[in-house]
């Protein structure tokens, strides 16, 4: 496994190790000594599945404290655009976001520690989106940033995504971090 640092501090594409021939393939997605070489100490506690077609946008949503959450995410089928937005107060990076393209064909996952929110785009005409939690979902904690917050600037890779009623109404992140 390949950790490779991305620009904001905290956040990790991952490249995973494929054994690939005329059967198939075989990998293995996670192990916690991986995390622990690289000075992450994670606790997965949760697995989650999403389902959605071309055009749906889901986030930014995150978990405020005491039930923040770190996030590896990856596709097993199709192709999505995601996001991760550090809203850690102090931070340098505050404000700033960070974009992968993860896939079923590139195999990569994204790593999204605490004092993230997290969404994305689904590219393809559909895609199975997996994701680790190392907390419980809290409906309590449960928050998010408007995705198009202009505060923030993404450049999602479409226009007029499709938004559940739910996340079109979530605040500004001057509003969400208070």
């Amino acid at each position: 496994m390949k950790f490779e640092k991305l620009s904001i501090p905290g956040l990790y594409l991952l490249t995973l190790d494929s054994h690939l021939d005329e059967r198939g393939f075989f990998l293995e997605r996670h192990r916690d000594e991986w995390f622990r070489e690289q000075g992450i100490e994670v606790g997965f506690v949760q697995d989650n599945h999403s389902q959605s077609k071309k055009g749906v946008l889901r986030g930014l949503h995150f978990q405020s404290k005491p039930k923040e959450q770190d996030k590896l995410v990856w596709v097993v089928r199709g192709k999505i655009w995601d996001v991760a937005v550090d809203i850690r107060k102090d931070s340098k990076t505050f404000g700033k976001y960070e974009a992968v393209e993860l896939s079923e064909e590139n195999q990569q996952m994204f790593f999204i520690p605490k004092g993230f929110a997290h969404g994305f785009v689904t590219l393809s005409e559909k895609a199975d989106v997996l994701y680790k939690t190392s907390e419980y979902y809290s409906k309590k904690n449960d928050k998010g940033l408007l995705w198009n917050d202009p505060e923030v600037g993404i450049k999602w890779p479409m226009e007029n995504p499709i938004v559940s009623e739910k996340d079109s109404r979530l605040p500004s992140l001057k509003h969400a971090i208070n």
